[in-house]
């Protein structure tokens, strides 16, 4: 059997660094280099390893095809019922850039979620291209999100919300359209989110309902859970700075008023004056 088949019979499923070196990377063009995902991988262990940084555990998915692949590595860094984690993802046909973001796993129920979405390290996969300098780059940037995001952790967890805030959440998430998952979860999140399966979470609070929506992707096929999950941070911390600016501004006239004029100048930036 061959490599590319053996790829197939992954289907759904997660592999290890071991599997991940089995597949195979196409042959290089005079414009595009393609990075086999193991080494990536292997450049990425051995840069935190440089900075007393360690892996306690790490998995994969690839596409059918072997061109894309996605993973996420659990670090020996903790929080307060988390992990920190390093999401990652690479392309081989272009569809997308070497990319990799912050995040965390929690332990009460092993989900994983990222910080915000997939940041690009490079501009593209060419002859010049540094796989140790752009990791070292891209290393460098996420330890530098590790505190603000244990600072995100804690605030969540002591932000309440009321049964129609997070009614209204899921609705704009799935229903609206504001968050790329799939809508037919929105059931899955708000029976997690009301009828709670484990008790640390049965506070009503922004960090239960986040992870509600992990623990519905959970669902998901490994490629499109990390996607979806890379989308979730960035939805919630749209989603709950802005109330939170509508909470503290003191004329909430005005407050429409600055969402006005920053939305005029933001559409106009692209044109010359």
């Amino acid at each position: 059997m061959s490599e590319t088949s053996t790829l197939i019979g992954y289907g759904g499923r997660t592999i290890g660094r071991e599997e991940l070196a089995l597949v195979p990377t196409p042959a290089a063009t005079e414009t595009h280099r393609p990075v086999p995902h193991h080494e990536i991988v292997q450049a990425l262990i051995e840069t935190l390893g440089f900075r007393h940084v360690g892996v306690v555990h790490d998995e994969y998915a690839v596409s059918p095809d072997g061109m894309k692949t996605f993973g996420v590595l659990d670090l020996a860094t903790e929080m307060e019922g988390c992990r920190f984690s390093i999401g990652l993802r690479n392309s081989h046909d272009k569809s997308m850039r070497l990319a990799m973001t912050c995040g965390y796993r929690v332990f009460v129920c092993s989900n994983m979620a990222f910080a915000g979405d997939f940041t690009p390290v490079l501009a593209k996969h060419s002859k010049s291209f540094s796989l140790i300098d752009c990791i070292s780059v891209g290393v460098d940037r996420m330890q530098r999100n590790f505190e603000p995001m244990r600072k995100q952790v804690e605030t969540w967890q002591r932000s309440e919300l009321t049964d129609v805030t997070a009614k209204v959440v899921i609705y704009e998430a799935f229903v609206e359209g504001r968050l790329e998952a799939p809508k037919h979860l929105a059931r899955t999140v708000h029976d997690l989110y009301f009828e709670p399966k484990y008790e640390e979470f049965r506070p009503r609070t922004i960090w239960s309902l986040s992870n509600a929506f992990t623990s519905a992707f959970k669902e998901l096929d490994p490629i499109p859970q990390f996607r979806a999950t890379a989308k979730l941070g960035e939805f919630l911390e749209a989603r709950f700075s802005l109330e939170e600016a509508w909470r503290c501004w003191p004329d909430r006239r005005s407050f429409y008023y600055s969402l006005c004029v920053k939305s005029c100048l933001e559409a106009a930036a692209p044109y010359p004056r």
